[in-house]
Protein backbone atom coordinates (compact mmCIF):
# COMPACT_ATOMS: atom_id res chain seq x y z
CA UNK A 1 0.00 0.00 0.00
CA UNK A 2 1.35 3.43 -0.85
CA UNK A 3 2.00 5.64 2.13
CA UNK A 4 -0.40 8.37 1.06
CA UNK A 5 -3.20 5.85 0.48
CA UNK A 6 -2.56 4.29 3.87
CA UNK A 7 -2.57 7.67 5.60
CA UNK A 8 -5.81 8.62 3.91
CA UNK A 9 -7.37 5.39 5.09
CA UNK A 10 -6.24 5.84 8.66
CA UNK A 11 -7.49 9.41 8.70
CA UNK A 12 -11.01 8.30 7.79
CA UNK A 13 -11.15 6.08 10.87
CA UNK A 14 -9.57 8.47 13.35
CA UNK A 15 -10.37 12.03 12.24
CA UNK A 16 -12.20 14.22 14.71
CA UNK A 17 -15.51 15.92 14.10
CA UNK A 18 -16.78 19.31 15.19
CA UNK A 19 -14.76 20.70 18.10
CA UNK A 20 -16.17 22.94 20.80
CA UNK A 21 -13.49 23.91 23.31
CA UNK A 22 -9.76 23.37 23.12
CA UNK A 23 -8.60 19.99 24.33
CA UNK A 24 -11.88 18.99 26.01
CA UNK A 25 -14.87 19.01 23.66
CA UNK A 26 -15.95 15.65 22.32
CA UNK A 27 -16.58 15.28 18.61
CA UNK A 28 -18.63 12.49 17.10
CA UNK A 29 -16.08 9.87 16.04
CA UNK A 30 -17.12 7.31 13.48
CA UNK A 31 -16.17 4.54 15.95
CA UNK A 32 -17.12 4.33 19.64
CA UNK A 33 -14.55 6.00 21.84
CA UNK A 34 -11.63 3.57 21.95
CA UNK A 35 -9.82 2.33 24.98
CA UNK A 36 -6.15 3.35 24.95
CA UNK A 37 -3.17 1.22 25.93
CA UNK A 38 0.18 3.03 25.81
CA UNK A 39 3.20 0.79 26.54
CA UNK A 40 6.66 2.29 26.81
CA UNK A 41 9.99 0.68 27.54
CA UNK A 42 13.18 2.34 28.77
CA UNK A 43 16.46 2.65 26.85
CA UNK A 44 15.27 0.49 23.96
CA UNK A 45 17.29 0.60 20.74
CA UNK A 46 14.92 0.56 17.77
CA UNK A 47 16.50 -2.46 16.03
CA UNK A 48 15.91 -4.67 19.06
CA UNK A 49 12.55 -6.07 18.01
CA UNK A 50 11.73 -8.75 15.49
CA UNK A 51 9.29 -6.34 13.84
CA UNK A 52 12.23 -4.08 12.95
CA UNK A 53 14.15 -6.89 11.27
CA UNK A 54 16.15 -8.34 14.14
CA UNK A 55 16.41 -12.09 13.47
CA UNK A 56 17.93 -13.04 16.82
CA UNK A 57 15.62 -11.46 19.37
CA UNK A 58 12.39 -13.23 20.35
CA UNK A 59 9.48 -10.75 20.47
CA UNK A 60 6.50 -12.60 18.95
CA UNK A 61 3.78 -10.62 20.71
CA UNK A 62 5.11 -7.16 19.86
CA UNK A 63 5.76 -8.41 16.33
CA UNK A 64 2.11 -9.50 16.05
CA UNK A 65 1.06 -6.06 17.26
CA UNK A 66 3.12 -4.55 14.43
CA UNK A 67 1.46 -6.93 11.98
CA UNK A 68 -1.91 -5.56 13.12
CA UNK A 69 -0.80 -1.94 13.09
CA UNK A 70 1.63 0.58 11.63
CA UNK A 71 5.39 0.44 12.17
CA UNK A 72 7.17 3.80 12.13
CA UNK A 73 10.76 3.37 10.94
CA UNK A 74 11.93 6.96 11.48
CA UNK A 75 10.60 7.58 14.98
CA UNK A 76 12.60 9.83 17.31
CA UNK A 77 12.46 10.90 20.93
CA UNK A 78 12.85 14.57 21.82
CA UNK A 79 15.75 14.04 24.23
CA UNK A 80 17.74 10.84 24.89
CA UNK A 81 17.18 10.86 28.66
CA UNK A 82 14.27 9.35 30.61
CA UNK A 83 12.26 12.16 32.22
CA UNK A 84 12.65 14.79 29.47
CA UNK A 85 11.42 12.33 26.86
CA UNK A 86 8.58 11.04 29.05
CA UNK A 87 7.28 14.56 29.65
CA UNK A 88 7.27 15.11 25.88
CA UNK A 89 5.32 11.87 25.46
CA UNK A 90 2.46 12.99 27.71
CA UNK A 91 2.41 16.70 26.83
CA UNK A 92 3.14 16.77 23.10
CA UNK A 93 5.77 19.44 23.83
CA UNK A 94 9.46 19.62 23.05
CA UNK A 95 11.78 19.76 26.04
CA UNK A 96 12.55 23.46 25.74
CA UNK A 97 8.78 24.01 25.94
CA UNK A 98 8.08 21.90 29.05
CA UNK A 99 11.47 22.70 30.69
CA UNK A 100 12.13 19.17 31.91
CA UNK A 101 15.83 18.99 31.01
CA UNK A 102 16.90 16.34 33.53
CA UNK A 103 15.67 13.35 35.52
CA UNK A 104 14.75 15.44 38.56
CA UNK A 105 12.36 18.09 37.32
CA UNK A 106 8.66 18.96 37.25
CA UNK A 107 6.15 20.04 34.63
CA UNK A 108 5.38 23.76 35.16
CA UNK A 109 1.89 24.77 36.38
CA UNK A 110 -0.63 24.96 33.58
CA UNK A 111 1.08 22.37 31.38
CA UNK A 112 -1.59 20.26 29.68
CA UNK A 113 -1.01 16.51 29.45
CA UNK A 114 -3.16 14.12 27.46
CA UNK A 115 -4.22 11.96 30.48
CA UNK A 116 -5.84 15.02 32.05
CA UNK A 117 -7.78 15.77 28.86
CA UNK A 118 -8.95 12.16 28.66
CA UNK A 119 -10.01 12.19 32.32
CA UNK A 120 -12.06 15.36 31.75
CA UNK A 121 -13.73 13.63 28.82
CA UNK A 122 -14.86 10.75 31.04
CA UNK A 123 -12.01 8.26 30.64
CA UNK A 124 -10.66 6.13 33.45
CA UNK A 125 -6.96 6.97 33.48
CA UNK A 126 -4.23 4.94 35.15
CA UNK A 127 -0.44 4.62 35.09
CA UNK A 128 1.41 1.44 35.98
CA UNK A 129 5.19 0.93 36.25
CA UNK A 130 7.94 3.48 35.67
CA UNK A 131 6.94 7.11 35.00
CA UNK A 132 10.00 8.95 36.45
CA UNK A 133 8.23 12.13 37.56
CA UNK A 134 8.98 14.64 40.32
CA UNK A 135 7.09 14.47 42.62
CA UNK A 136 6.86 10.71 42.14
CA UNK A 137 3.04 10.74 41.89
CA UNK A 138 2.84 14.11 40.10
CA UNK A 139 -0.69 14.82 38.93
CA UNK A 140 -0.67 14.85 35.13
CA UNK A 141 -4.22 13.51 34.88
CA UNK A 142 -3.99 9.89 36.02
CA UNK A 143 -6.73 8.98 38.47
CA UNK A 144 -4.61 6.12 39.80
CA UNK A 145 -0.89 5.31 39.72
CA UNK A 146 0.85 2.07 40.75
CA UNK A 147 4.53 2.75 40.28
CA UNK A 148 7.79 0.83 40.03
CA UNK A 149 10.55 3.42 39.85
CA UNK A 150 14.30 3.02 39.55
CA UNK A 151 16.27 6.23 39.92
CA UNK A 152 16.15 8.98 42.54
CA UNK A 153 13.48 9.55 45.22
CA UNK A 154 10.93 7.52 43.29
CA UNK A 155 12.62 4.33 44.48
CA UNK A 156 11.86 5.27 48.09
CA UNK A 157 8.28 6.40 47.35
CA UNK A 158 6.85 3.82 44.97
CA UNK A 159 4.54 0.83 45.32
CA UNK A 160 6.99 -1.74 43.96
CA UNK A 161 9.69 -1.24 46.56
CA UNK A 162 7.08 -1.37 49.34
CA UNK A 163 5.95 -4.64 47.75
CA UNK A 164 9.51 -6.01 47.93
CA UNK A 165 9.95 -4.84 51.52
CA UNK A 166 6.73 -6.52 52.59
CA UNK A 167 8.18 -9.80 51.29
CA UNK A 168 11.62 -9.35 52.78
CA UNK A 169 13.21 -8.83 49.34
CA UNK A 170 15.57 -6.26 47.84
CA UNK A 171 16.50 -5.62 44.21
CA UNK A 172 20.22 -6.01 44.90
CA UNK A 173 21.38 -5.79 41.26
CA UNK A 174 19.47 -2.60 40.64
CA UNK A 175 20.60 -0.87 43.83
CA UNK A 176 24.20 -1.73 43.06
CA UNK A 177 23.88 -0.20 39.60
CA UNK A 178 21.71 2.83 40.34
CA UNK A 179 22.48 4.08 43.86
CA UNK A 180 25.84 5.77 44.38
CA UNK A 181 26.70 4.40 47.81
CA UNK A 182 26.32 0.83 46.58
CA UNK A 183 27.88 1.36 43.16
CA UNK A 184 31.06 2.73 44.72
CA UNK A 185 31.42 -0.45 46.78
CA UNK A 186 30.25 -2.84 44.07
CA UNK A 187 32.34 -5.99 43.60
CA UNK A 188 34.51 -6.64 40.59
CA UNK A 189 31.90 -9.08 39.22
CA UNK A 190 29.53 -6.14 38.69
CA UNK A 191 32.11 -4.02 36.87
CA UNK A 192 33.49 -6.89 34.81
CA UNK A 193 29.99 -7.83 33.66
CA UNK A 194 28.94 -4.23 33.06
CA UNK A 195 25.79 -5.07 35.03
CA UNK A 196 24.86 -7.99 32.74
CA UNK A 197 23.99 -10.64 35.32
CA UNK A 198 21.01 -12.82 36.19
CA UNK A 199 18.65 -11.00 38.54
CA UNK A 200 18.90 -11.73 42.23
CA UNK A 201 15.08 -11.69 42.27
CA UNK A 202 12.90 -14.58 41.14
CA UNK A 203 10.77 -13.93 38.06
CA UNK A 204 7.60 -13.56 40.17
CA UNK A 205 9.02 -10.50 41.95
CA UNK A 206 11.04 -8.86 39.17
CA UNK A 207 9.97 -5.31 38.23
CA UNK A 208 8.93 -6.42 34.74
CA UNK A 209 6.61 -9.09 36.13
CA UNK A 210 5.28 -6.72 38.78
CA UNK A 211 4.33 -4.11 36.17
CA UNK A 212 2.98 -6.75 33.79
CA UNK A 213 0.79 -8.26 36.52
CA UNK A 214 -0.74 -4.92 37.45
CA UNK A 215 -1.30 -3.98 33.83
CA UNK A 216 -3.05 -7.30 33.18
CA UNK A 217 -5.19 -6.92 36.29
CA UNK A 218 -6.19 -3.41 35.25
CA UNK A 219 -7.15 -4.35 31.69
CA UNK A 220 -9.22 -7.23 33.04
CA UNK A 221 -11.44 -4.66 34.80
CA UNK A 222 -12.19 -2.71 31.62
CA UNK A 223 -15.82 -2.63 30.61
CA UNK A 224 -18.05 -1.08 28.00
CA UNK A 225 -19.68 1.40 30.37
CA UNK A 226 -16.76 3.81 30.43
CA UNK A 227 -13.66 4.08 28.20
CA UNK A 228 -10.28 3.50 29.81
CA UNK A 229 -6.69 4.58 29.24
CA UNK A 230 -3.73 2.72 30.71
CA UNK A 231 -0.09 3.78 30.42
CA UNK A 232 2.38 1.00 31.22
CA UNK A 233 6.05 1.83 31.78
CA UNK A 234 8.61 -0.96 32.01
CA UNK A 235 11.94 -0.28 33.74
CA UNK A 236 13.72 -2.54 31.29
CA UNK A 237 15.70 -2.96 29.11
CA UNK A 238 17.44 -0.12 31.02
CA UNK A 239 20.63 -1.17 32.80
CA UNK A 240 21.47 -3.13 34.85
CA UNK A 241 20.91 -5.89 32.32
CA UNK A 242 19.53 -8.38 34.85
CA UNK A 243 16.81 -10.66 33.46
CA UNK A 244 15.48 -13.47 35.66
CA UNK A 245 17.16 -16.81 34.96
CA UNK A 246 14.25 -18.19 32.92
CA UNK A 247 14.65 -15.40 30.38
CA UNK A 248 18.44 -15.19 30.52
CA UNK A 249 18.64 -18.88 29.57
CA UNK A 250 16.91 -18.14 26.26
CA UNK A 251 20.03 -16.48 24.82
CA UNK A 252 23.52 -17.87 24.30
CA UNK A 253 25.98 -14.97 24.38
CA UNK A 254 28.43 -16.92 22.20
CA UNK A 255 25.83 -17.02 19.42
CA UNK A 256 24.51 -13.46 19.70
CA UNK A 257 25.79 -11.04 17.06
CA UNK A 258 26.87 -7.53 17.98
CA UNK A 259 24.48 -4.95 16.53
CA UNK A 260 25.40 -2.81 13.50
CA UNK A 261 27.61 0.22 14.11
CA UNK A 262 30.20 -1.52 16.30
CA UNK A 263 33.75 -0.22 15.89
CA UNK A 264 36.90 -1.90 17.14
CA UNK A 265 37.75 1.12 19.27
CA UNK A 266 36.14 4.33 20.44
CA UNK A 267 36.13 7.41 18.25
CA UNK A 268 38.33 10.18 19.62
CA UNK A 269 35.50 12.70 19.58
CA UNK A 270 33.25 10.37 21.61
CA UNK A 271 35.84 9.70 24.31
CA UNK A 272 36.60 13.43 24.49
CA UNK A 273 32.94 14.13 25.18
CA UNK A 274 32.35 11.35 27.73
CA UNK A 275 34.17 8.19 28.80
CA UNK A 276 30.86 6.60 29.78
CA UNK A 277 28.97 5.23 32.80
CA UNK A 278 31.17 2.19 32.24
CA UNK A 279 34.52 3.04 30.56
CA UNK A 280 33.83 2.68 26.84
CA UNK A 281 37.50 2.18 26.07
CA UNK A 282 37.53 -1.08 28.06
CA UNK A 283 34.60 -2.60 26.18
CA UNK A 284 35.50 -5.71 24.17
CA UNK A 285 33.50 -8.06 21.87
CA UNK A 286 33.04 -10.85 24.42
CA UNK A 287 31.43 -8.62 27.02
CA UNK A 288 29.47 -6.79 24.32
CA UNK A 289 27.86 -10.08 23.29
CA UNK A 290 27.04 -10.87 26.92
CA UNK A 291 25.46 -7.45 27.38
CA UNK A 292 23.48 -7.87 24.15
CA UNK A 293 22.22 -11.33 25.19
CA UNK A 294 21.07 -10.03 28.59
CA UNK A 295 19.52 -6.95 26.95
CA UNK A 296 17.57 -9.16 24.54
CA UNK A 297 16.40 -11.33 27.43
CA UNK A 298 14.93 -8.33 29.27
CA UNK A 299 13.03 -7.34 26.11
CA UNK A 300 11.71 -10.88 25.58
CA UNK A 301 10.53 -10.80 29.20
CA UNK A 302 8.62 -7.59 28.44
CA UNK A 303 7.22 -9.13 25.25
CA UNK A 304 5.68 -11.95 27.29
CA UNK A 305 3.71 -9.44 29.36
CA UNK A 306 2.66 -7.46 26.29
CA UNK A 307 1.25 -10.75 25.03
CA UNK A 308 -0.73 -11.17 28.25
CA UNK A 309 -2.29 -7.72 27.80
CA UNK A 310 -3.21 -8.50 24.19
CA UNK A 311 -4.74 -11.84 25.17
CA UNK A 312 -6.98 -10.21 27.79
CA UNK A 313 -8.16 -7.58 25.31
CA UNK A 314 -9.00 -10.31 22.80
CA UNK A 315 -10.79 -12.42 25.40
CA UNK A 316 -12.90 -9.43 26.40
CA UNK A 317 -13.67 -8.54 22.78
CA UNK A 318 -11.88 -5.18 23.10
CA UNK A 319 -8.77 -5.71 21.01
CA UNK A 320 -10.02 -4.43 17.64
CA UNK A 321 -11.47 -1.26 19.12
CA UNK A 322 -8.49 -0.41 21.35
CA UNK A 323 -5.78 2.04 20.33
CA UNK A 324 -2.49 0.36 21.30
CA UNK A 325 0.83 2.19 21.12
CA UNK A 326 4.22 0.62 21.82
CA UNK A 327 7.23 2.92 22.08
CA UNK A 328 10.25 3.82 24.26
CA UNK A 329 11.62 6.91 25.97
CA UNK A 330 15.04 6.69 24.27
CA UNK A 331 17.53 4.16 22.96
CA UNK A 332 20.91 2.69 23.89
CA UNK A 333 24.16 2.66 21.92
CA UNK A 334 24.45 -1.12 22.46
CA UNK A 335 27.93 -1.26 20.91
CA UNK A 336 27.54 1.60 18.43
CA UNK A 337 30.90 3.38 18.14
CA UNK A 338 32.22 1.03 20.86
CA UNK A 339 29.80 2.48 23.45
CA UNK A 340 27.01 1.24 25.71
CA UNK A 341 24.10 3.06 27.41
CA UNK A 342 23.65 6.78 26.59
CA UNK A 343 25.21 10.14 27.46
CA UNK A 344 27.33 10.94 24.43
CA UNK A 345 26.37 12.54 21.10
CA UNK A 346 22.73 12.02 20.08
CA UNK A 347 23.55 9.38 17.49
CA UNK A 348 20.64 7.45 16.01
CA UNK A 349 20.70 4.45 18.41
CA UNK A 350 19.84 6.72 21.37
CA UNK A 351 17.40 9.10 19.65
CA UNK A 352 15.57 6.64 17.39
CA UNK A 353 12.90 4.67 19.24
CA UNK A 354 10.46 1.95 18.25
CA UNK A 355 6.94 3.17 17.54
CA UNK A 356 4.15 0.77 16.69
CA UNK A 357 0.55 1.99 16.56
CA UNK A 358 -2.41 -0.37 16.26
CA UNK A 359 -5.28 1.90 15.34
CA UNK A 360 -8.89 1.08 16.25
CA UNK A 361 -10.73 -0.86 13.57
CA UNK A 362 -7.55 -2.14 11.93
CA UNK A 363 -6.73 1.00 9.95
CA UNK A 364 -3.34 0.73 8.25
CA UNK A 365 -2.94 -2.87 9.33
CA UNK A 366 0.42 -4.38 8.46
CA UNK A 367 1.97 -1.25 6.95
CA UNK A 368 5.10 0.73 7.68
CA UNK A 369 6.21 4.26 6.91
CA UNK A 370 9.55 6.05 6.78
CA UNK A 371 7.96 9.42 7.64
CA UNK A 372 9.91 11.46 10.17
CA UNK A 373 7.92 11.31 13.40
CA UNK A 374 8.59 12.36 16.99
CA UNK A 375 7.29 11.30 20.37
CA UNK A 376 5.58 14.71 20.62
CA UNK A 377 3.16 13.16 18.11
CA UNK A 378 1.88 10.52 20.55
CA UNK A 379 -0.34 12.79 22.66
CA UNK A 380 -2.14 14.46 19.70
CA UNK A 381 -2.59 11.06 18.04
CA UNK A 382 -4.22 9.60 21.15
CA UNK A 383 -6.49 12.59 21.66
CA UNK A 384 -7.62 12.67 18.04
CA UNK A 385 -8.40 8.93 18.06
CA UNK A 386 -10.55 9.53 21.15
CA UNK A 387 -12.46 12.36 19.49
CA UNK A 388 -10.71 15.14 21.37
CA UNK A 389 -8.98 18.26 20.18
CA UNK A 390 -5.33 18.49 21.28
CA UNK A 391 -4.25 21.56 23.19
CA UNK A 392 -3.23 24.38 20.86
CA UNK A 393 0.16 24.42 22.61
CA UNK A 394 0.99 20.85 21.61
CA UNK A 395 3.70 20.73 18.97
CA UNK A 396 3.03 17.24 17.65
CA UNK A 397 0.95 15.88 14.79
CA UNK A 398 -1.95 13.45 14.70
CA UNK A 399 -0.15 10.56 13.04
CA UNK A 400 -3.38 9.08 11.72
CA UNK A 401 -4.54 12.19 9.90
CA UNK A 402 -1.35 14.09 9.15
CA UNK A 403 1.77 12.18 10.01
CA UNK A 404 4.04 12.86 7.74
CA UNK A 405 5.29 15.50 5.69
CA UNK A 406 7.99 16.71 8.05
CA UNK A 407 11.17 17.52 6.21
CA UNK A 408 13.19 17.78 9.43
CA UNK A 409 12.80 16.15 12.84
CA UNK A 410 14.36 17.80 15.90
CA UNK A 411 15.72 16.67 19.24
CA UNK A 412 17.83 18.17 22.02
CA UNK A 413 20.64 16.92 24.24
CA UNK A 414 23.21 18.23 26.74
CA UNK A 415 20.67 20.43 28.57
CA UNK A 416 19.63 21.97 25.27
CA UNK A 417 23.15 22.96 24.23
CA UNK A 418 23.00 20.38 21.43
CA UNK A 419 20.24 20.34 18.84
CA UNK A 420 19.71 17.57 16.32
CA UNK A 421 18.16 18.58 13.01
CA UNK A 422 17.70 15.45 10.88
CA UNK A 423 16.28 14.75 7.46
CA UNK A 424 16.08 11.28 5.95
CA UNK A 425 19.53 11.72 4.39
CA UNK A 426 21.40 14.33 6.47
CA UNK A 427 21.90 14.85 10.19
CA UNK A 428 23.21 17.93 11.95
CA UNK A 429 24.17 17.88 15.61
CA UNK A 430 24.60 21.56 16.37
CA UNK A 431 26.62 22.33 19.49
CA UNK A 432 26.13 25.99 20.29
CA UNK A 433 28.14 26.51 23.46
CA UNK A 434 29.88 24.91 26.39
CA UNK A 435 28.20 25.21 29.83
CA UNK A 436 30.37 28.28 30.48
CA UNK A 437 29.01 29.95 27.37
CA UNK A 438 32.23 29.66 25.34
CA UNK A 439 31.82 28.77 21.70
CA UNK A 440 32.81 25.24 20.78
CA UNK A 441 35.72 25.00 18.37
CA UNK A 442 36.14 22.32 15.74
CA UNK A 443 37.71 19.23 17.23
CA UNK A 444 36.82 20.20 20.81
CA UNK A 445 34.53 18.06 23.00
CA UNK A 446 31.01 18.89 21.96
CA UNK A 447 31.83 20.00 18.43
CA UNK A 448 29.13 20.37 15.77
CA UNK A 449 28.71 17.40 13.46
CA UNK A 450 27.13 16.73 10.09
CA UNK A 451 26.60 13.26 8.63
CA UNK A 452 25.67 12.13 5.15
CA UNK A 453 23.43 9.24 6.16
CA UNK A 454 23.28 7.84 2.63
CA UNK A 455 27.02 7.30 2.47
CA UNK A 456 27.66 7.02 6.20
CA UNK A 457 24.68 5.44 8.00
CA UNK A 458 26.74 4.75 11.13
CA UNK A 459 27.68 8.41 11.63
CA UNK A 460 31.43 7.88 11.56
CA UNK A 461 32.68 10.73 9.34
CA UNK A 462 31.98 14.32 10.28
CA UNK A 463 31.55 16.37 7.08
CA UNK A 464 30.62 19.60 8.85
CA UNK A 465 33.67 21.42 7.44
CA UNK A 466 33.63 19.71 4.05
CA UNK A 467 33.13 22.40 1.37
CA UNK A 468 30.79 20.18 -0.62
CA UNK A 469 28.31 20.01 2.30
CA UNK A 470 28.08 23.69 3.19
CA UNK A 471 24.60 24.08 1.69
CA UNK A 472 23.41 21.32 4.02
CA UNK A 473 25.16 22.95 6.97
CA UNK A 474 23.52 26.30 6.27
CA UNK A 475 20.05 24.84 5.68
CA UNK A 476 20.00 22.67 8.79
CA UNK A 477 21.67 25.29 10.98
CA UNK A 478 19.06 27.84 9.97
CA UNK A 479 16.29 25.33 10.72
CA UNK A 480 17.81 24.44 14.10
CA UNK A 481 18.13 28.11 15.05
CA UNK A 482 14.54 28.83 14.05
CA UNK A 483 13.30 25.83 16.05
CA UNK A 484 15.36 26.55 19.16
CA UNK A 485 14.15 28.95 21.89
CA UNK A 486 15.37 32.50 21.61
CA UNK A 487 17.96 33.33 24.24
CA UNK A 488 19.01 29.71 24.72
CA UNK A 489 17.48 26.81 26.62
CA UNK A 490 15.41 27.77 29.67
CA UNK A 491 16.27 26.61 33.18
CA UNK A 492 14.72 23.29 34.23
CA UNK A 493 11.64 23.65 36.40
CA UNK A 494 11.53 21.82 39.74
CA UNK A 495 8.85 21.85 42.42
CA UNK A 496 9.11 19.00 44.92
CA UNK A 497 5.73 20.06 46.34
CA UNK A 498 3.79 20.17 43.08
CA UNK A 499 0.29 18.63 43.21
CA UNK A 500 0.12 14.83 43.39
CA UNK A 501 -2.82 12.51 42.87
CA UNK A 502 -4.96 11.76 45.91
CA UNK A 503 -5.00 8.02 46.46
CA UNK A 504 -4.32 5.86 49.53
CA UNK A 505 -1.03 4.52 48.11
CA UNK A 506 0.44 8.03 47.70
CA UNK A 507 2.47 8.92 50.78
CA UNK A 508 2.96 12.56 51.76
CA UNK A 509 6.36 14.23 52.29
CA UNK A 510 5.93 14.12 56.07
CA UNK A 511 5.27 10.39 56.22
CA UNK A 512 8.87 9.46 56.95
CA UNK A 513 8.73 6.62 54.45
CA UNK A 514 11.83 7.58 52.47
CA UNK A 515 14.27 7.24 55.33
CA UNK A 516 12.56 4.04 56.44
CA UNK A 517 13.01 2.57 52.95
CA UNK A 518 16.61 3.74 52.73
CA UNK A 519 17.36 2.12 56.10
CA UNK A 520 15.65 -1.10 55.05
CA UNK A 521 17.69 -1.31 51.85
CA UNK A 522 20.92 -0.71 53.77
CA UNK A 523 20.12 -3.56 56.15
CA UNK A 524 19.19 -5.91 53.33
CA UNK A 525 22.21 -5.03 51.21
CA UNK A 526 24.53 -5.60 54.18
CA UNK A 527 22.80 -8.91 54.93
CA UNK A 528 23.03 -10.06 51.31
CA UNK A 529 26.74 -9.26 51.13
CA UNK A 530 27.38 -11.04 54.43
CA UNK A 531 25.68 -14.16 53.12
Amino acid sequence: MKRRDFLRGVAVGCATGALLTEGMAMSKPTLPRPNVLLIHTDEHRIECLGAYGNKQIKTPHIDSLAADGVRYDNSFCTYPVCTPSRYSLVTGLYVHQHRGYNNHCTLPPGTVAFPALLAKAGYRTKAVGKMHYTPTYQDVGFERMELSEQNGPGRWDDDYHRYLRDRGLVDFNDLEDQVGEYRKAAPRSYRDSWGARVSNLPDAHHSTTWAGDRAAETIDTWSADRPSMLMVGFVKPHHPFDPPKKWADMYDADKVAILPGWTEKCLDRDVALSRGFFPHEKLHPEIMRKITAAYYATITHIDHHVGRMIDILKRKGLYDSTLIIFTADHGDYMGYHHMVLKGNYPYDPVVKVPLIVKYPGGKGRGTSTDSLVSNVDVAPTILAACGLKPSAKMSGLDLAANPGERDIVFAEAAAGRQVMARTKTRKLIRSSAKPSGRKVKRGAPGESLLFDLEKDPFELTNVYDDPSYQDDVRTLTKAAEAWSPKGGPPKPYLNENAPVIKQPNVLGPDHGHRQAMIDYCRRMMAKTKAE
